[in-house]
């Protein structure tokens, strides 16, 4: 009977995965290994939080070890007598059981502790009831087991030497040689594998089928950078292009496993600065709802004939259009997560039919839009002015023809058209010359990368502008650009691959902290604090953390926040937030708050998006911070020797 629920339950969910979208997750083989040995049996991402994740830790370890004793049982019900051959005489097996026995009930313990006495608010909106039930019968497995264990050495019928069974061996003590603990024993045994099979068999029907399903979503989780957007086709026959998700039959198959997946530990919610904010997007309670109406739709279309069964939009049947507009992108929610839900990608989908579809997004995104598709950014003003800052800084704008410099410097729509992020510019450009870097900019003819449009949801505009700025970068036989933006770092060196434009692309940080090792600049530090405030596109999506820390540290006397490295918290800026009216409270003041709560003097920023929202955020709060990018630290360093 258990078997049969299991394995009918088992079939839909395969079928229902089945049902999605194609998607392309076998290839990297080696790191898909490398990611199930460290992130589900070295159990790493939960152990970023020492106690809970100890705690699961405890209970995962203990049922890997414990495995083989379901075997064992299941024999031992039939025939007292028999036993796993080999492994279920040895003492040092026995000993393994024992101790992760207890480490299981250590665990369980802690589980409940957490959940019914700290109660962590990102346990909210979760389904703590099937949780309790799952922990009760955790925990009757392993008291079975013990108890079990404990009347064969009463009876003298273990296979193993006692001794080597401590806490088994204790237990025997209150058990006699007599025809009760005869009975108990087949009483334990049975109670064992009784409740063993009522797990399985309410697993898969339950909100924690994670279980079964975690394993195999990490080893189908993305193994590319962690900023780069999976493109859309539009090169295939009509009836196999897909414009993001507006049903359950467009999400592909890995987004339906993700939703299978969720653990509902909430810990993707508690680092959301969306959610830290009051808003309305949980990632977690999103995963949940696109999960029920997977679950509600999908045994329908799978029973009937294309034609007969209308699904319903996921936006706003499953959430609601504020959930998909929070977003700011900034991962914290997929580094997170412990078993590699990929939540950025879902919002991103759903955002990409809801623009290109539907044609729905926010007002003051529209214009946006408009202004990128007219003018090329999203400031709306005209290519011709892209260049003027740098006209008095006498800096070489390449020309169709020119030699390549060493260096093409990737300006950024921000940086070329808003006074407090070409400071960052002005500052770059200057040490650049100052250190002797061959290097050109490309003016009118740099357009924006498309980064907010992609974020937005609108594809195609993103790609028209990736294959013009591909080409004009070929054109101008670029091999290695610097650029001060983090998200036209990452667009050029994560996105543009996918287009045909390989290129070695460093962040300014990066390349000045260069110049600075070499001695080409030699800043001249003071006393003053400095907290520095990585941006999510630099320091999570791409890893750049120590460039900007070292320029820190040679121009002051640094000092970290909290939430800083890839656990940063965002500015609010990402996912085209920089031009989007923002609802609740406001992320750039949050953290604001956290850059004063140091003490520092200066607020070091590595972005043009960063430096505007915080700057912002610091005056709304009327704190005595400065804010300024570390590049414009170190020329002021130079400058002041």
């Amino acid at each position: 009977m258990s078997g049969t629920l299991f394995a009918r339950r088992s079939k839909l969910l395969v079928d229902l995965v089945r049902l999605g979208k194609p998607s392309e997750r076998f290839g990297d083989v080696p790191q898909r290994v490398r990611n199930e040995a460290t992130i589900v049996l070295g159990q790493r991402k939960l152990l970023q939080r020492f106690g809970p994740g100890l705690m699961h830790a405890a209970i995962f370890w203990g049922f890997l070890v414990l495995f083989p004793t379901i075997v064992i049982a299941m024999i031992s019900a039939v025939d007292r007598e028999s036993t796993l051959p080999w492994l279920g005489h040895q003492g040092w097996f026995a000993l393994l059981v024992d101790v992760f026995a207890v480490l299981v009930l250590i665990g369980v313990a802690a589980a409940v502790v957490i959940r019914k006495l700290q109660r962590p608010a990102r346990f909210e909106g979760s389904h703590l009831g099937e949780a309790d039930l799952i922990l009760a019968l955790i925990a009757g497995i392993v008291t079975t087991l013990l108890l079990w264990h404990a009347t064969r050495i009463a009876l003298g019928l273990n296979e193993w030497p006692a001794d080597w069974s401590p806490v088994s061996n204790a237990l025997s003590g209150i058990f006699g040689d007599d025809s009760v603990t005869e009975v108990l024993e087949r009483v334990f045994v049975w109670a064992h594998v009784l409740i063993i099979l009522t797990f399985l068999a309410y697993l898969p029907h339950s909100k924690h089928l994670h279980i079964f399903t975690a394993a195999v979503n990490v080893y189908f989780g993305h193994t590319r950078p962690g900023g780069r957007i999976e493109p859309l086709r539009f090169d295939v026959p009509e009836e196999e292009m897909r414009f993001g998700a507006g049903t359950v039959p467009d999400l592909t198959w890995k987004q339906t496993m993700d939703t299978f997946s969720c653990t509902e530990c909430g810990r993707c919610q508690d680092v959301c600065p969306a959610w830290n904010t009051d808003k309305e997007l949980s990632p977690k309670l999103l995963i949940m709802a696109l999960r029920d109406q997977v679950f509600e739709e999908g045994p329908k279309l799978l029973r009937r004939p294309d034609g007969e069964f209308e699904p319903q939009p996921l936006v706003p049947g499953a959430v609601s259009d504020n959930v998909v507009w929070d977003c700011v992108t900034c991962g914290a929610c997929v580094r997170e997560c412990p078993v590699s839900i990929e939540h950025v990608d879902h919002i991103i989908d759903l955002r990409r039919h809801l623009v290109m579809v539907d044609s729905r997004f926010p007002g003051e995104a529209e214009q946006m839009l408009r202004d990128v598709e007219r003018a090329s950014n999203p400031w709306g003003k005209p290519q011709t002015e892209r260049g003027d800052w740098a006209e008095r800084l006498g800096l070489r704008v390449l020309e169709p023809g020119d030699p390549a410099p060493e260096v093409l410097y990737w300006v950024g729509c921000a940086a070329s058209f808003d006074e407090r992020a070409r400071i960052a510019a002005e500052s770059t450009a200057k040490l650049l010359k100052a250190a002797g870097v061959d290097f050109a900019i490309l003016g009118p003819r740099e357009s924006c990368t498309g980064d907010p449009a992609r974020r937005m949801g609108n594809e195609y505009l993103f790609q028209a502008y990736a294959e013009q700025n591909v080409g004009t970068l070929a054109e101008a036989g670029v091999t290695k650009i610097v650029a001060s933006c983090p998200h036209c770092f990452n667009t050029l060196a994560n996105e543009y691959p996918d287009f045909g434009g390989h290129y070695e692309v460093v962040h300014h940080t990066e390349l000045l902290a260069e110049l600075v090792r070499e001695g080409r600049l030699q800043p001249n530090g003071d006393e003053r604090t400095i907290t520095y405030h990585d941006s999510c596109y630099l320091a999570r999506h791409n890893d750049v953390r120590g460039a900007p820390r070292e320029l820190v540290a040679a121009v002051g006397d640094p000092i970290e926040m909290e939430r800083s490295g890839k656990r940063t918290f965002c500015c609010g800026a990402g996912g085209a937030h920089m031009w989007m009216e923002e609802r609740g409270g406001k992320i750039n003041e949050e953290r604001a708050r956290q850059a004063a709560e140091t003490g520092a003097d200066t607020l070091a920023v590595a972005c043009p998006f960063c430096t505007v929202m915080l700057d912002d955020g610091v005056r709304q709060r009327g704190d005595e911070l400065r804010v300024v990018d570390v590049s414009t630290l170190l020329a002021e360093s130079l400058d002041g020797d």
